[in-house]
């Protein structure tokens, strides 16, 4: 039975049949092997004429497999993983992506749990599965199959056809990085393999397209680098003299010549892209039995040519065929499909996107909306699939491309119309983009099931230990990873299987009337950024109203924000350079048109892209030539200033603890290191005297006795070293007995009242424009925290305990959180026994506050007292009431007694 495999059919079976009788007499377990039996003869009914609507005989025949209560054989089970793996061929043949994948996450997971053997599970189960993962968008899972069959590959000695094996594995491998942005592994692995593996033409000729494509990502389209396109230009040549004189390499070679077609189209040289174009599909069909989603990818790309072309109707009918192949009963007639006919597909997704750009080009705007609209559903039905953070970020990404475009459209339909409307559905939509991953994890696991909670742990625990195995570089146990991946992906398997049963989650919109009122409240202004590839926009929310305004950022004024950013890399830059200081702070300040001149003075920031690194209060709102910095002109001078990553967040901030404050202190110190931070002390005494508490000092500050005691103070003070990371290594903050990566926080579950993290550069990290920055404080926020206090970088010890004394005397005095934080910077600025050169804006402008802005504290203790009083009064009446009735009853008495 072990001999047949997935193309098995009737041939190889009728060859292995005389002994499968044979066995049925001998076998003892006569039951077992009808149910092995028919399980194979049940796949070669299907295969015979496989439909979509026979896949159901399938599942059928899976589901009274399992319902039978006797102990099932491994033949038995191994034959359910052909089944599965079967039935996930066809269900992708059939446009059914989700269920394929499905099917053979399920034929893995039986076949490693049972230890199964004697059947190409790379070949039949782990290829097509990476395959489809990569299709839509889940990167991480790609990466993790891929290298799991890749592992398998280098550690079997006798796997059948392992330099084939090999070989698929790194061109699968190569198209994840590609897909998921991280070009240069991507280039690396295959000028590796091209340099040192011996190939086939074939081979060689298929990494060099790969490789091709990879050249032009990494110069991110940018004309200006014609050394990058003409390495790319002779990979795809060389590609194309590989494969021209090989036999049924077709598509192959077809491929080679779209990617010339696609190179020629971007240098706009569109005669020599049509001729690539037209020899492509000329070879496409000369391969038989393409599948549908690969001829609707063709028939993009052709669709994206005459685009680019300005041939609108053209295109368009290319668009309508890419419709007809992946959307079955989709009618001509329709200038859209119907929603429901729609699914998870990212080729439905680019056509969809390109149809919209057409209509836009057409004069046609609300239509384009409509098609955008159509386009962003298909991404919720993507993301609600995906697990792993990465990929959903990827995916995000992807979605904030679209919205800039969707933002123009409703800007100029909005001038066009002054319809109060277009401005609510743009800010909505930024919205939506913006720290989507985290507003969706705190939604999402404030409903989580026990389990559910148990497993998340589970799977980030697994994913952090990865991490920092492949840290160790060269010295990484590659078995180890191997064996975490699998583990991993357990977690992950169940964890789908949970939330697929739970409703998807969809991001809600913002509640504008709730935030007017509680702008207003707050008697605040909101300033709410959103920076796309080529416009910033701009949304001012006061007095009931949205103020939209954007400006074109891909010349001279990004630039200048950068340029203004960069003078907070190092304590001298300012000081060295402060008119160049001066210059670019108001330049700045007039670029990001911030408001002047209001009757509001409390400003609430929503940063987006390289603005999370920057800080708005150091901006100069009038420059002068003075070198005192106590008298320059800040912004900090005209607004108290509180940041937060969304107008959700601001806006369903939650109260904060009547109780009395407390804070739970982390100073590890490190005396006698290099490490040491000497002016920790003075803080942590500054902080002691005015604060009851809970103080880990030294060898106590540990990581498990800040967890264990994390969930008892209303203030988390985490005074100790930090850092950013890079591209490859994730922010960590230290503890005195080790270091932590801002993912490990994520289970902390915490609900303090503030986290202040006296360290540096708490606020940095890999820095992705739709979630901000990967830092340590976001970190604390996936643990809970919503009121943070945290730096943007590397900060000096004895400013730090200045600014920070000054920051908790005025929490002592009642000041909210904000109020605190700015109220601290003046502070520092008007001390006069700091030196000018200290106060410069590097010193006291690192640390910023994301949170809530409310005094809610003072309105819940007022609302405490009037309880109290009104209570006080209740009391005292009934109680006088009381005394009356006494004495009434005594006189009565008395008066009844003389009688």
């Amino acid at each position: 039975m072990n001999l047949y495999h997935l193309y098995g059919g009737k041939k190889i079976r009728n060859q292995i049949l005389h002994i499968w009788f044979i066995f049925l007499f001998i076998n003892l377990n006569v039951h077992g092997q009808h149910q092995e039996d028919t399980i194979y003869n049940a796949i070669d009914v299907f295969v015979e004429n496989p439909s979509a609507k026979a896949l159901q005989n399938l599942t059928n025949t899976e589901i009274n497999f399992w319902k039978n209560p006797k102990p099932k054989t491994k033949d038995e089970l191994l034959a359910i993983v052909v089944l599965n793996c079967n039935k996930a061929y066809y269900e992708n043949k059939f446009g059914q992506t989700e269920k394929a994948i499905s099917s053979y996450e399920k034929a893995w997971q039986i076949y490693q749990k049972q230890k199964l053997s004697n059947y190409d599970i790379i070949e039949f189960c782990l290829k097509p599965l990476g395959n489809l993962y990569t299709v839509l968008g889940d990167y991480d899972s790609a990466e993790n199959t891929i290298k799991q069959y890749f592992f398998i590959i280098n550690t079997s000695k006798d796997y059948p056809e392992a330099g084939k094996q090999k070989f698929a594995a790194i061109l699968n491998l190569s198209n994840v990085y590609q897909s998921s942005g991280k070009i240069s592994l991507a280039i690396e692995l295959l000028e590796g393999t091209l340099k040192t593996e011996q190939l086939s033409n074939v081979q060689k000729g298929t990494l060099l397209n790969n490789l091709g494509n990879n050249y032009i990502l990494s110069s991110a389209g940018n004309l200006m680098h014609p050394e990058i396109y003409q390495k790319a230009e002779n990979a795809f040549e060389s590609a194309v003299n590989y494969l021209k004189n090989e036999k049924e390499q077709s598509e192959n070679l077809s491929n080679s010549y779209r990617n010339l077609a696609i190179l020629n189209r971007q240098r706009q040289q569109f005669e020599v892209a049509n001729l690539y174009l037209a020899k492509a599909e000329k070879l496409f069909f000369k391969t038989t039995n393409q599948k549908p989603r690969k001829i609707a990818k063709l028939y993009y790309e052709k669709a994206l040519l005459l685009f680019d072309q300005r041939k609108y109707d053209e295109s368009k009918k290319q668009i309508s065929a890419v419709f007809k192949i992946l959307i079955p009963h989709y009618s001509p007639k329709n200038i859209f499909p119907n929603q429901n006919q729609l699914y998870a597909e990212t080729v439905l997704i680019d056509a969809l996107d390109l149809q919209a750009e057409i209509l836009f080009k057409q004069n046609h705007p609300k239509k384009a909306l409509n098609a955008f609209k159509l386009s962003f559903y298909i991404e919720d039905l993507l993301m609600n699939g995906l697990i792993y953070e990465n990929s959903k970020i990827i995916t995000q990404i992807r979605a904030r491309n679209r919205t800039e475009k969707c933002l123009l459209i409703y800007d100029r339909l909005y001038q066009e119309e002054s319809k109060i409307q277009y401005l609510n559905e743009a800010f909505q939509l930024a919205e939506k983009t913006k720290s989507g991953i985290l507003k969706g994890y705190r939604s999402n696991i404030k409903d989580a099931s026990a389990k559910e909670k148990q497993l998340i742990q589970q799977f980030q625990n697994v994913n952090t230990t990865i991490i920092k195995e492949q840290q160790k570089g060269d010295l990484a146990n590659i078995s180890k990873i191997n064996q975490l991946i699998k583990k991993q992906n357990n977690f992950m398997l169940s964890l789908k299987k949970i939330q697929s049963e739970k409703l998807d989650f969809i991001p809600e919109n913002c509640d504008l009337k709730g935030l007017f009122s509680k702008l207003e409240k707050d008697k605040a202004i909101l300033v709410y950024y959103f920076i796309g590839n080529e416009n910033l926009f701009y949304f001012t929310l006061q007095n009931n109203r949205i103020n939209f305004r954007h400006i074109y950022i891909a010349h001279r004024s990004m630039l200048e924000i950068v340029k203004f950013v960069d003078y907070f890399n190092s304590a001298d830059a300012i000081t060295n350079d402060i008119s160049g200081y001066n210059y670019y702070g108001k330049r700045v300040y007039d670029l990001l048109q911030l408001p002047s001149n209001v009757i509001y003075k409390n400003l609430i920031i929503v940063p987006d892209g390289i603005l999370n690194f920057l800080p708005f209060e150091t901006l100069i709102t009038q420059e002068s030539s003075t070198t005192n910095f106590a008298k320059m002109h800040y912004l900090l001078t005209d607004f108290k200033v509180a940041y937060n990553n969304s107008a959700n967040f601001y806006l369903n901030s939650k109260p904060l603890s009547n109780l009395e404050k407390t804070v739970l202190g982390v100073f590890p110190v490190f005396e006698k290191t290099a490490y040491e931070l000497s002016y920790s002390k003075k803080e942590l005494e500054s902080i002691q005297s005015n604060f009851k508490g809970k103080y880990l000092e030294n060898s106590a500050a540990t990581f498990s006795n800040f967890k264990n005691n994390a969930n008892q103070y209303s203030i988390l003070h985490l005074s100790t070293h930090a850092s950013s990371g890079d591209i490859e290594t994730p922010a960590s903050i230290k503890f005195y007995d080790q270091e932590i990566l801002y993912s490990e926080l994520y289970n902390l579950n915490i609900n303090p009242d503030l986290v202040v993290l006296s360290a540096c550069e708490t606020g940095i990290g890999k820095l992705y424009k739709a979630e901000g920055a990967m830092s340590v404080a976001r970190g604390f926020q996936f643990a809970g925290a919503q009121n943070l206090m945290f730096s943007l970088w590397k900060v000096n010890d004895y400013t730090t305990s200045v600014f920070m004394t000054d920051f908790y005397k005025n929490i002592k005095n009642n000041a909210p959180y904000f109020e605190a934080t700015a109220n601290a910077k003046l502070d520092f600025l008007n001390d006069k026994s700091i030196p000018n050169a200290k106060k410069s804006p590097y010193y006291w402008s690192s640390f910023v506050y994301y949170g809530s802005i409310s005094d809610e504290e003072k309105s819940n203790n007022y609302i405490f007292y009037i309880i109290s009083l009104l209570t006080l009064i209740g009391l005292f009446l009934v109680f006088n009431h009381y005394q009356k009735w006494k004495i009434f009853t005594r006189f009565s008495k008395k008066r009844n007694t003389k009688k």
